[in-house]
């Protein structure tokens, strides 16, 4: 079996559904994959991904083994699979920068990251030491400064990122030359769900367009419990995520909505949510003879496993690309993966586009 090893920044509720949904689809059938898009990718399969590097702030999870950080608060991810491996894999030290919103020091510590009195890990000689191919990026939202960090690691280190959170690295031009100059791939930015509040919102404008309706204007609104609703509270840390919901939305639309004529983006913080993200959907416009159509959808999901099916994809494919000397951002996968790819695709053409790049 062909391995990839992996190295994981952020070992937040995200982390804790990869490294579940790997043990709970290597245990089962071949045939039994709901919540899977590509049992196999390439020589790849789910069971090929061996976690060999792990990096958080947290004191709570650094210096622990990889297999309890996962579960320790504030992490609330639903455990759909409660024994994990032991990896041999133990929590380091990343670097704080601005990975840690100062309000969280308001919140009860169950609810709220609390920093680790820890020296930071020298990251370029982690990666190399551990033979990392792709690191995943789980990082806050608002961690602009650490993204910025892990990505340069991997630049020097040469190993190839995927990066699930809304800083820009695939889709910036200077960072995606970059990767290209290192003969490295990237995937990125901000991880779809699989049926998530973003996926469907751009299914429905486009749908609306698909079928001659004129929207007027709509609006997403999600609320949720875990620490990325937490973390968002400080508005100041939304402003990549904000862009990167809102243009996904407006790249299905023939004309761009005025930005008074559309909101996505976090609602609220309700801590007895936990992980479950609740999102309102609405959207108003005018089909045949000018006759006004209304639209209202409440989406419930469990947040974290949600965008695993695309993360796990995202990742083989990253292994994928370098395998095959591939360069700079994976324009197909991103787009079909990722929020704010560097080229925004509708999803019929990305998914397409997607199978053509894996089939080749």
């Amino acid at each position: 079996m062909s391995e990839l090893r992996l190295a994981i920044a952020g070992i937040g509720n995200c982390a804790s559904s990869l490294l579940q949904g790997i043990e709970y689809y290597a245990k089962r059938a071949s045939d039994a994959v709901a919540g899977l898009m590509h049992p196999e990718i390439g020589p790849y399969s789910i069971s090929s991904i061996v976690p060999v590097a792990a990096f958080d702030v947290d004191r709570r999870k650094v210096g622990r083994p990889l297999e309890e950080a996962v579960f320790a608060e504030p992490n609330c991810a639903q455990v759909f699979h409660t024994k994990l491996p032991s990896y041999g894999t133990k929590v380091e030290m990343g670097p704080p920068l601005d990975g840690v919103a100062p309000h969280m020091a308001d919140y009860p510590e169950e609810h709220a990251f609390r920093l680790a009195d820890a020296t930071p890990v020298d990251l370029v000689r982690r990666l190399r030491e551990s033979n990392a191919d792709v690191l995943v990026s789980y990082l806050p939202v608002g961690s602009e400064k650490a993204s910025r960090c892990y990505a340069e690691a991997c630049l020097e280190a040469r190993v190839a990122m995927v990066n699930c959170m809304p800083v820009f690295i695939a889709s910036d031009p200077v960072w995606a030359r970059r990767f290209t100059d290192a003969g490295l791939p990237v995937v990125g930015d901000d991880i779809k769900s699989q049926v998530g509040a973003t996926i469907v919102h751009r299914a429905l404008a486009r749908l609306f367009a698909d079928r001659g309706t004129q929207l007027a204007r709509t609006y997403q609104l999600n609320t949720g419990g875990n620490t990325d609703f937490l973390n968002m509270l400080e508005r100041s840390r939304l402003r990549s995520k904000k862009i990167s919901k809102t243009e996904s939305v407006q790249s299905q639309l023939d004309e761009r909505l005025e930005s008074r004529n559309i909101h996505i983006g976090p609602s609220d913080y309700v801590p007895w949510q936990e992980d479950n993200k609740v999102c309102f959907i609405r959207m108003e416009g005018r089909g045949f003879g000018n006759a006004p159509i209304e639209l209202e959808l409440r989406l419930s999901v469990q947040d974290s496993p949600n965008s695993g099916g695309c993360s796990i994809d995202a990742i083989r494919c990253a292994k994928l690309g370098l395998d095959r000397g591939l360069a700079g951002p994976l324009i197909e996968v991103s787009a079909y993966m990722m929020k704010h790819p560097p080229v925004q695709l509708r999803d019929s053409e990305a998914r397409e586009r997607l199978e053509e790049f894996l089939a080749r």
